[in-house]
């Protein structure tokens, strides 16, 4: 033998060592037809059949009844020998008849002239693996069930760039997006516009990245444009150290948020109406003791008044008088935050009150502050003392008119307010009439605002102020069934908003029955009143009983609307409004062009009043009911307009 041969024959016997020592996997050879003619240790490890059994027998013996009847074996040799090779996985049969998952390749095996000589087959056991992977796509599936069937929470996947590559049935919900609509779109779209343009998107990405969890509260967008308030986690997700996304749930916590400001809320104001409670107690009590004093040394004036003629002491005891009285209000205040004064309570209607109040809130602001009146035509009166009543009001409008140095506006709304068990935070029940008092002022931080009901508390300089206005009014408002509540910020002005309780009777000196009212259309009015507090209120009271009203603030306003088309019944004007005609010249005008047109005029200042030519005069301030018995009789009086 050459050396050729030989290292050939220690090469052929150096391979057949090798598959010999190859036990894990399965190597033998077939003939052109399928018949077995070679076996290694591993193919009987394997299959469980000796050289001896299966050498000579069909590998068809090794594939399961389906494969065979389908004709599988025959077709892989088929493949093999036209493809160069075949590759499968499937299930195989051992010689007691269990089955094993197997991968297996079988390459055909040709001479040196092409011609096929047989094939040789390899294949191995992999049915733990294929339990492995067929257990970790059962766990992926219950895991993406899992994530699925979550609705509570959002939970989607993110691409390193911030794509969102996923989407379950709780992000649609909460979010309002389905799949199809979101993914593929950029993650900070859920985010307020305020927080895009900070940069919070990417910042949130980055810390993720950076901390290795981003966690946070604050408010989301939904697809309509509704916000929540939403807690949100971002988990970054790692390849050993390739970034390939991030992990995102967020979870609508708007309620359980709402839910803690009202427990806090609510803490806070039982604290405060602890404070006030234990402030009110000590003040009422040095009130009391004050006027004790001011009542002995009022005595003592007046003893020395009587046994003292001299006129200078006269003066020096006038002076005592005013600091007794001016003593004697400050009591007064301070007994009404402790709610401490004894009350006269009566039906009110504020329409009538804030009129007769007119004069003096006109005087107590200034020519720069715009007021506006809107009272609900249907308001309900109050049970109120009359006098604490104006004197709260005024107490508002003096408040508002120092916090606009600069000039603004005053509103002053009222509405009916129906507060059902268990929706006020102190506990309030019934009817009751919401009148609020809001300016346009510098407002109040939120550590002025906690301070602002105690009695001398007060940010005016030395000598400006008591400190005693809001709390007489809280108290007041307190003593009367109701309260007071604050609502104020630094640059948004001051909203004062007192709950006033309804009175069971009717106040039947403001409006007259309704047999006497007139005829809605019948009865048209012009009224002429440039008062921004009386206009309205005279207006919307006339209304009430029946009558049509049209406004005007000027005498030129008023004689354009009597020049046009629009019929009118009576004129109603006062005397005194800004621009060179007055109320009388009004009136004069007013005749010539309608020589039968009803006329009243109204003042304030009936002792400077000039030549009326007989128009009936109504003083001020009159009631309501007043001015409706003058109305009717003017009506009456003059002839209708044709």
């Amino acid at each position: 033998m050459n050396q050729k041969s030989s290292l050939l024959a220690a090469g052929d016997r150096r391979f057949q060592l090798l598959v010999e020592a190859l036990t894990d996997y399965v190597i033998y050879l077939l003939d052109p037809d399928g018949y077995v003619i070679s076996w290694n240790p591993g193919a009987e490890r394997t299959k469980g059949y000796s050289p001896e059994e299966i050498i000579g027998q069909p590998f068809e013996l090794f594939f399961t009844p389906e494969d065979r009847a389908q004709g599988k074996p025959r077709r892989a040799l088929k493949l093999a020998a036209t493809n160069g090779r075949f590759e499968d996985e499937g299930w195989r049969i051992r010689k007691d008849g269990s089955r094993f998952w197997a991968l297996a390749v079988l390459d055909p095996i040709r001479d040196e002239d092409g011609s096929l000589i047989g094939f040789a087959k390899i294949s191995r056991d992999i049915t733990e693996r294929k339990a492995a992977e067929e257990a970790l796509r059962a766990s992926e599936r219950r895991f993406r069930l899992l994530v699925e069937g979550v609705t509570d929470y959002a939970i989607f996947m993110l691409d390193p760039q911030g794509q969102i590559t996923n989407w379950n049935s709780g992000a649609e919900r909460i979010k309002g997006y389905t799949a199809q609509e979101i993914v593929g779109q950029h993650f900070s779209r859920f985010y307020t516009e305020e927080d895009r343009a900070n940069g919070e998107p990417q910042r949130a990405l980055e810390t993720a990245i950076h901390h290795g969890k981003y966690e946070k509260e604050g408010w989301r967008v939904r697809k309509g444009g509704t916000r929540f308030w939403a807690s949100v986690v971002i988990d970054p997700l790692w390849d050993e150290d390739t970034l390939v996304g991030f992990a995102k749930i967020t979870r609508d916590i708007t309620e359980r948020r709402q839910a803690q400001q009202a427990l806090e809320q609510a803490r806070e104001d039982l604290f405060q109406a602890q404070k006030m409670e234990a402030i009110g107690q000590l003040t009422g009590g040095i009130a009391h003791d004050f006027n004790n004093l001011l009542q002995a040394l009022l005595g003592c004036l007046q003893m020395v008044e009587r046994r003292v003629s001299d006129p200078r002491v006269h003066s020096l005891l006038a002076a005592g008088h005013q600091a007794i009285e001016r003593g004697s209000k400050l009591t007064q205040q301070l007994l009404a935050f402790a709610r401490r004064q004894a009350l006269r309570p009566e039906p009110v209607d504020i329409r009538d009150r804030l009129l007769g109040a007119s004069e003096l809130l006109t005087r107590a602001l200034r020519a720069d502050i715009h007021v506006a009146v809107d009272l609900q035509s249907d308001l309900w009166p109050i049970e109120v003392d009359p006098t604490q009543f104006e004197l709260a009001v005024l107490n508002l409008a003096v408040n508002a008119r120092d916090a606009m140095p600069g000039g603004g506006s005053l509103r002053i709304e009222g509405r009916n307010a129906l507060l059902v068990p268990g929706h006020d935070p102190e506990g309030l029940v019934g009817e009751f009439v919401d009148l609020t008092v809001m300016d346009t002022g510098t407002g109040m931080t939120p550590e002025v605002l906690a301070h602002a009901l105690e009695p001398f508390f007060t940010t005016k300089g030395v000598g400006k102020g008591s400190g005693l206005g809001l709390s007489q009014v809280y108290g007041f408002a307190r003593q009367s069934g109701g309260t007071l509540r604050l609502e104020s910020a630094p640059g948004r002005g001051t909203k004062v908003l007192l709950l006033l309780p309804r009175s069971a009777d009717d106040v039947a000196s403001i409006i007259p029955p309704a047999s006497e009212s007139i005829d809605a259309g019948s009865g048209r009015i012009l009224l002429v009143e440039d008062d921004p507090i009386v206009g309205p209120m005279v207006g919307g009271s006339l209304e009430d009983l029946g009558y049509t009203v049209v406004r005007a603030a000027s005498a030129e306003e008023a004689l354009g609307i009597l020049a046009g088309n629009t019929p009118i019944d009576l004129l109603f004007t006062d005397v005194v409004m800004p621009g060179a005609m007055t109320g009388v010249d009004l009136a004069r005008l007013a005749r010539r062009l309608h020589p039968n047109l009803p006329v009243m005029l109204t003042t304030g200042y009936s002792e400077q009043l000039p030549a009326t030519d007989g128009f009936r005069v109504l003083a001020k301030p009159y009631q309501i009911k007043t001015l409706a018995t003058a109305l009717k009789a003017e009506l009456a009086r003059m002839p209708r307009l044709p």
